[in-house]
């Protein structure tokens, strides 16, 4: 009965991954750490780190890996309960010997680590390879390790311990694509703040967490379910997961792409939706036709078919309008950015102004929404329009330009905003994503001209 239970609280726990992978596209990676650590100090925001590495292993590239990973190495043969535990609890240190100095080295030398995501090609392919897993996913080819690797992996470092440890290793480049959006977030208010502390703790309470499912299955021989409808729910879900995840990646790199979800209008969302709803509804079909004995056993295959194109692109659709900001006015004056920072203040000096700068990068989740949500709202256009504003692209963080004006600025971390009164003192300052209405009251803080300064 309790193995029943354990089944069922963990097929609940992957059924729940679209709901987590919304409400998470639509926030802020970055400001929840931040917002954690600034409102409930570093002891909360390294156990909140331990539930961000959690839903990072019910993710559609983690999950499936699991029962394949623990007998590798051995746990669920174990002679007794108590030796399954410790090669699981060592499998589960070796995913924390890999992440955890990841915060150590955000910490020391205040640099992002996702930098990578500015090269072209390193996201063609990753967006090529999470196509490839939703293909899978979508029965196009079994994806299977072959026996001879299978074989080789089994002795990576012996079975028992030693192997335990190694393979958390390889776990844990295995299980970093996929844990990417959970990091980011952490990694730059860690590189901001050089806390090794923070760093260290919040980097292993997330492995931890990412380890839970490992650890259980491996210590109490729990084992998931391999067959029947619901097996192929979850790789349904999966394949629409990853087949969005490729997506993501191309939209928030390539500028074309993005101009294909860039409609804030009720109207796109709701047409959207009601895609992203036809292709939900036909994939239920699928499943429930997989069942045993099923009547509509025929319509299994025809409806998988044609759920995956409606159900991929409404949720393409859907997923990237929400976070959009859906108050637009088209007649607020824009934002005039200027791309050269000496440019900049000179015209700021010379007419008097305040000064906004923007360091942002185009491999920068937090940034992409500051960019899409807040400098477009009208009030935010509209109180920018006394300030001179420049913006610097940063995606190149080794650009001689972009470490002068890193060093210049004290920027250690992306998005960094800065707000300077017109005689060129530093007023305020975000290092995460702010929503438009703080943004705006920032804004007002700062005083109109040099006289309005010396006035203060």
């Amino acid at each position: 009965m309790n193995r029943r239970l354990t089944q069922l609280l963990l097929f609940c726990a992957v059924m729940l991954v679209p709901v987590v992978a919304l409400a998470d596209d639509g926030g802020s990676e970055s400001g929840g750490f931040a917002g954690i650590l600034a409102k409930h100090g570093a002891i909360v925001a390294v156990l909140a780190s331990f539930g961000f590495g959690f839903v990072a292993s019910l993710t559609p590239c983690v999950y499936p890996m699991v029962p394949i990973t623990v007998s590798i190495f051995g746990a669920t043969e174990a002679k007794s309960r108590w030796r399954g535990a410790a090669l699981s609890a060592t499998f589960v240190l070796g995913i924390a010997a890999l992440f955890t100095p990841m915060g150590i080295v955000s910490a020391l030398s205040g640099k992002l680590m996702g930098s990578a995501l500015s090269n072209a090609f390193v996201v063609t392919g990753l967006a090529i390879l999470f196509t490839a897993l939703a293909a899978s996913m979508f029965g196009a080819f079994e994806l299977a390790l072959p026996s001879g690797l299978n074989n080789k992996l089994s002795t990576v470092g012996g079975v028992g311990f030693k192997g335990a440890f190694v393979m958390g290793l390889v776990m844990g480049l295995i299980a970093a694509p996929c844990t990417g959006p959970f990091l980011t977030g952490m990694i730059t208010v860690i590189a901001t703040s050089k806390n090794v502390w923070l760093g260290s703790a919040s980097l292993f309470s997330f492995a931890m967490g990412l380890g839970v499912l490992f650890f259980i299955a491996g210590a109490f021989a729990v084992n998931l379910p391999k067959g029947g409808a619901w097996m192929m729910g979850i790789k349904w879900v999966s394949g629409v997961g990853l087949a969005y995840m490729a997506f993501a990646y191309l939209r928030d790199r390539f500028e074309p792409f993005h101009k294909l979800v860039e409609h804030p209008s009720y109207t796109f969302g709701v047409i959207a939706g009601l895609v992203f709803l036809v292709g939900i509804v036909l994939g239920v079909i699928h499943m429930v036709a997989e069942r045993r004995k099923s009547p509509i056993a025929h319509l299994s295959k025809p409806m998988k078919l044609a759920s995956i194109v409606p159900a991929v692109v409404g949720c393409a659709l859907f997923v990237s309008w929400i976070p959009q900001p859906h108050d637009v006015d088209p007649n607020a004056p824009a934002i005039t950015w200027v791309a050269n920072e000496e440019q900049g203040r000179a015209k700021a000096s010379a007419e008097n102004k305040p000064v906004l700068i923007d360091f942002g990068a185009t491999w920068c989740t937090a940034c992409k929404e500051l960019e899409h949500n807040t400098f477009p709202n009208p009030g935010v256009r509209s109180e920018a329009q006394r300030f001179v504003a420049i913006r610097v692209d940063a995606t190149d963080d080794e650009a001689p330009d972009t470490k002068r004006l890193q060093e210049k600025y004290k920027v250690v971390g992306l998005p960094t905003v800065i707000m300077l009164d017109a005689a060129g003192h530093e007023v305020t300052r975000f290092n995460e994503f702010v929503t438009p209405d703080k943004f705006v009251a920032a804004m007002k803080k700062v005083p109109a001209s040099s006289a309005a300064v010396g006035m203060k």
